[in-house]
């Protein structure tokens, strides 16, 4: 199983975890089997400060990953993800570490739109 998870800095499991998965600056790769963590590589956003509805998760699903864990993400990001089989979790806080003790220990499951997203959408602007 591979986990992306956004992130702020590139510190490996001690990257702490970034709260708008579109707008973080890296994604940590986690490659797990079972529980247990056989890689972890550090990537750069390559649409960090601009990106389209759609890019990022197209992204994320090119470098495999199973998983996508954030703090947060916009409704269109979660209905990319589902479209494309990829399982996203948001609510992630801490560091990849914890993030993925919560993940592995379900105590961080399902995606809901961050505050802004909602606003977004009632606003009619894009998320």
């Amino acid at each position: 199983m591979r986990i992306a998870i956004s992130v702020e800095i590139k510190g490996g499991v001690d990257s702490v975890v970034a709260q708008h998965f579109g707008r973080c600056p890296y994604f940590a790769l986690v490659d797990l089997e079972g529980r247990e963590v056989t890689a972890i590589e550090i990537v750069d956003n390559p649409y960090y400060g601009h990106h389209q509805p759609g890019q990022v998760p197209a992204f994320i699903k090119e470098l495999n990953a199973d998983v996508m864990l954030s703090g947060g993400m916009g409704r269109r990001a979660i209905e990319f993800f589902e479209q494309m089989g990829i399982q996203a979790a948001t609510g992630a806080d801490g560091t990849v570490r914890t993030a993925l003790e919560s993940y592995l220990g379900g105590n961080l499951t399902g995606a809901e739109p961050c505050a802004e997203s909602v606003e977004h959408h009632k606003k009619g602007l894009h998320d």
